[in-house]
């Protein structure tokens, strides 16, 4: 029998890349060790290889067609053929077959484990391609078995469950996950919303907005937390600090109301800068309510003025008194005034003394005050100190996480 000698036979992967486009990229020819086969299989092999290396795929795969009509072919020799089939249908995009050749050489036992890894990753992405998802799961899932962190056949077969509408088997696959992409929580946020999870979608739009914060991701988590059963009306200036942190507050009226809150609790200070950034914004003093703007603008000077002459009797008295909710109100003023070294005691005082009447709203303010006077260990410290089921504790996660990362 004539033997035929192939010196610059076979094909690895050169790359494979996951996109929702194209779940697989081209393969390269290189050399590897010489095989032995016989001339009528090897002679079409080869012209065959020589037609894929210049890019005449489909010619390729009907070159090799030639080495099908011989009989008795050895294991070896149906290894080299559906390898080289491979490559040529891959690059012609004949997906079936594509997926026939590459489940033939896994199947050889030819191929290393890490080839063997890359083979079925690249034939997963194969079936991916032609919309053929069982088969794209059961080969991702063997992807897995070999490789557990193999991130992209774990998101690709999320990504089947939930276009083929198994949302709860992919939560379940998302849940399971630790460090989810961003792409990854809004997905489960997604299945989360269609299954009227309340719960988990809050609970996964925060873990969005600690890993990837954005505006849309923070107005929708803020817009849940006000609507949270049993949030309380009295936190509706803290809410607000924190939009006006985050750049959310656009309308004029947002502007006002948060003026005038911070002007009802004795923070003048606070109301300045509140509609000061309205204005740099444009949202205040433009339009038919420019008036309105300039006189709460005007009240909340001169209610400054007032501050610093009514302050040593105001303080005084809340001392005396021992009135937390007024020694806090007054610390958090005279911070909000850029005057920390005599603000802070009086949050401290306040927060010691646990008489007000929400001891949690006065530690989370007290967080706030640090955080402003650039004591940000401090702030991180108190806030997470906070606890309450009115709000208190949501908000004073937020803050936490905003200062740790900011939008």
């Amino acid at each position: 029998m004539t033997k035929f000698r192939l010196a610059h036979l076979g094909l690895v992967m050169a790359a494979i890349g996951f996109t929702a486009a194209a779940p697989i990229a081209g393969f390269s020819s290189v050399a590897y060790a010489a095989e032995t086969v016989r001339a009528e299989i090897g002679k079409p092999l080869q012209e065959a290889q020589k037609l894929a290396a210049a890019g005449k795929n489909k010619e390729a795969l009907a070159k090799l067609k030639e080495t099908d009509a011989v009989g008795g072919k050895t294991a070896n020799e149906t290894y080299l053929i559906e390898r080289t089939r491979a490559s040529a249908a891959v690059a012609a995009g004949d997906n079936d077959a594509a997926a026939k050749a590459f489940e033939t050489v896994i199947n050889s036992g030819k191929l290393s484990p890490a080839e063997s890894s890359k083979f079925s990753e690249a034939l997963a992405g194969i079936y991916y391609r032609a919309k053929d998802y069982n088969k794209a799961v059961t080969w991702f899932q063997r992807v897995l078995k070999d490789n557990p962190s193999n991130t992209s056949a774990h998101e690709y077969i999320v990504q089947i469950l939930y276009t083929s509408g198994k949302y709860a088997e992919a939560a379940k696959e998302l849940q399971a996950t630790k460090n989810l992409s961003e792409n990854q929580l809004g997905m489960l946020a997604n299945i989360q919303l269609k299954q009227n999870d309340k719960v988990g979608y809050v609970q996964t739009l925060e873990k969005m907005a600690a890993s990837y914060p954005k505006a849309q991701t923070w107005a929708d988590l803020l817009q849940r937390v006000q609507t949270k059963p049993g949030f309380s009306s009295a936190l509706s200036l803290d809410l607000l600090r924190l939009r006006l942190q985050l750049g959310l507050l656009t309308k004029p009226n947002e502007y006002m109301e948060m003026s005038q809150l911070a002007l009802q609790v004795g923070n003048p200070a606070e109301a300045i800068k509140i509609i000061d950034q309205g204005y740099k914004k444009g949202a205040l003093g433009t339009g038919s309510d420019a008036a309105r703007h300039q006189r709460l603008k005007d009240l909340a000077t001169k209610t400054q003025a007032e501050f610093g002459a009514k302050l040593p009797a105001a303080q005084a008295e809340a001392e005396k008194a021992k009135d937390a909710d007024a020694l806090a109100n007054l610390g958090y003023a005279l911070v909000s005034d850029g005057k920390a070294d005599k603000g802070l005691p009086l949050l401290e005082q306040a927060v010691k003394l646990g008489t007000g009447k929400n001891p949690e709203a006065i530690k989370l303010h007290q967080g706030l005050a640090q955080n402003i006077a650039g004591k940000k260990a401090a702030a991180l410290t108190t806030l997470k100190s906070v606890k309450g089921t009115d709000g208190t504790a949501d908000l004073a996660r937020y803050w936490t996480m905003n200062i740790n990362r900011p939008l």
